[in-house]
């Protein structure tokens, strides 16, 4: 166990260092948050969170093992993409749905999940620039079909609309909390987004912008 001067922290499973984990002082309970191309997986009792705008996050979890996990992706293919099971979580390749998905559920697997009993719950996919392709509604065109597919079947779901979303899982317990923002203020959020998909190295904006501490 790790000690800190609040709490003690579940031990964080292997591959998932990078990930920042804090005290949640409202929810008294340790939080990992997760940024875009990141997911993050565990058997503690602790929260996972993240800000969605045109990203999609799927939380999946076996009820009957605790194991459970959440992603945070932004496009529904990677063109041209190679990877490996090495591949690093916070790597470009994770960033796109397919390897988000494959990865996360097969870590899921390998520490005693069974697919059979997978919950899944799916969020975000905002079109929140306006007068741009909709490519949140690609992510959840995507994240729907890979899970049918793969014969998952999907409880619940909060996706699409024009607001971005904080989302709080509790893998645990399979609770998930969704906060929708309702005012952007200011630009911030349009040129994060377009600075973040700038990045990637392609032409039209969209992403993320993480509006909470």
């Amino acid at each position: 166990m790790v000690v800190n001067t609040k709490t003690v922290f579940p031990d964080v499973l292997p591959g998932y260092e990078s990930i920042n984990r804090y005290w949640d002082q409202t929810r008294q309970t340790v939080a990992a948050k997760i940024l875009p191309g990141e997911y993050y997986v565990t058997m503690g009792n602790e929260l996972i969170t993240t800000v969605l705008g045109s990203c999609v996050s799927a939380c999946i979890r076996d009820p009957q093992t605790g194991v459970g996990g959440m992603n945070h992706f932004l496009l529904p293919l990677g063109t041209g993409e190679t990877w490996s099971s090495e591949t690093a979580i916070v790597s470009t390749a994770n960033r796109y749905g397919n390897f988000a998905m494959e990865h996360m559920i097969n870590d899921i697997l390998k520490i005693g999940g069974r697919k059979r009993n997978l919950e899944v719950k799916i969020f975000g996919g905002s079109q929140i620039i306006a007068g741009m392709t909709d490519i949140g509604a690609s992510n959840i065109r995507f994240v729907r079909n890979y899970l049918a597919v793969e014969g998952m079947k999907i409880t619940s779901e909060d996706v699409g609309g024009k607001n971005p979303r904080k989302i709080v899982y509790f893998p645990d317990t399979g609770q998930v909390m969704v906060k929708r923002i309702q005012e952007l203020r200011n630009d911030t959020i349009v040129k994060r987004e377009t600075a973040y998909f700038a990045s990637l190295g392609v032409d039209e904006p969209v992403g993320e912008i993480d509006l909470f501490d």
